[in-house]
């Protein structure tokens, strides 16, 4: 959208109705914008032999509208006379910096798709467009504290470790850049949870209002399956009563049997496009932040996050009986050892009577049978 930008714009700003995030187009210095999603920050688009490249130079408002254009001015001059455009910027974004670690270093770990996913979801779409240097300490702090709660403390620890080490890495290749992390920040971030919904919340998180968020909750339940991989589904995945996540979008990069019981195939939505869990019938359900807080106050269980929902199901799995080799399959796991080399059998039967046991210890548990027995009249 393009207009002449003020400071009254500036300060109301908002992302368009149903976007993430939208530039606004200065018409007095053009190539200016602002951007708008979770936070504000100044960009300037030009062309460099043909092709068309984005510079960020600073958030708004700690760059004023006016310092903004004069900056863009500075920019352009600089570029029209050979100027590399980093310098002309301000620096290297975060995001430019965490692909270049990922192509020379981050590449050879084992967790290099595993990094990439965490960068992608939760810290390009905050502080990706921002130079590295210009971001603050307070700024990664609140970060971290919204990772938290949406995804738990262990995702916020696993998140801020990677930011250190991308950070660590470009101030050891930069003379003048200094990492803002510290020692303590992020205290408790990296322990693991042990959160296990007990059988009142679950039936709490069961009888929420009816919506597609609520159904999502339910499926993860019946399924232990992790966030994404359930509100990515698509109708394609199912054959039948099994579901199959392709090995493109599941942890262990292998495909993965998930037998559906009937009580799983209930919950699902009515069919409204490719994905299963939409709101649009075009994008798979998003705002998970939102819809989660909004679920949390009509259920009225606090202090969980929906990965809860797969450790819970994994500890409901033991409850039901089953095997500890069994449950771990139905999770997805890869078993050590000799087993886990050579042993590729499905296992379908068996994961299909483990996920039985589960659906109908849930349906026990939500619809629980009074322990009465009725007296014969004499």
């Amino acid at each position: 959208m393009r207009l002449l930008l003020n400071d009254r714009f500036c300060d109301r700003a908002k992302p368009a109705q149903g976007a993430a995030q939208t530039d606004y187009w200065d018409s007095k210095v053009p190539g200016l914008g602002l951007r708008v999603g979770r936070g504000k920050t100044w960009t300037l688009l030009y062309l460099q032999a043909g092709t068309r490249k984005r510079l960020t130079f600073g958030p708004y408002p700690a760059i004023s509208l006016a310092e903004a254009r004069r900056r863009a001015l500075e920019a352009k001059a600089s570029i029209a006379e050979g100027i590399a455009p980093a310098i002309a910027s301000g620096g290297d974004t975060l995001r430019a910096v965490a692909e270049e670690y990922q192509r020379r270093d981050g590449a050879k770990l084992r967790t290099a798709a595993d990094r990439r996913g965490v960068l992608e979801r939760h810290v390009y779409p905050a502080l990706g467009d921002r130079p590295i240097g210009e971001i603050k300490r307070s700024e990664i702090v609140r970060l971290l504290e919204q990772i938290e709660d949406a995804s738990g403390p262990r995702m916020a620890g696993i998140t801020l470790a990677i930011i250190r080490k991308i950070m660590n890495w470009h101030a050891m290749r930069s003379d003048e850049f200094r990492s803002p992390i510290v020692r303590g920040m992020g205290p408790g971030a990296s322990r693991p949870r042990d959160r296990i919904l007990s059988d009142d919340e679950i039936r709490r998180i069961w009888s929420a209002p009816d919506s597609v968020f609520s159904r999502l909750m339910r499926f993860i339940l019946l399924t232990a399956t992790r966030r994404n991989e359930a509100a990515l589904a698509q109708w394609s995945e199912i054959k039948g009563t099994d579901w199959i996540i392709p090995a493109a979008r599941y942890k262990t990069a292998v495909d993965h049997l998930v037998p559906l019981t009937p009580l799983a195939l209930s919950v699902l939505p009515p069919p409204t496009g490719d994905f299963i869990f939409t709101v649009s019938g075009v994008k798979p359900i998003s705002s998970m932040s939102s819809s989660k807080a909004a679920f949390d106050q009509a259920c009225g269980v606090k202090g969980w996050t929906i990965h809860d929902l797969r450790r819970t199901a994994r500890s409901l799995l033991s409850r039901a009986g089953i095997s500890a080799d069994i449950a771990e399959r139905c999770l997805g796991h890869t078993l050590g050892g000799v087993r886990g080399t050579y042993d590729r059998y499905e296992y379908r039967e068996e994961k299909a009577r483990a996920f039985a046991m589960l659906a109908a210890l849930v349906e026990r548990i939500v619809e629980p049978t009074p322990n009465v027995v009725p007296l014969r009249g004499g």
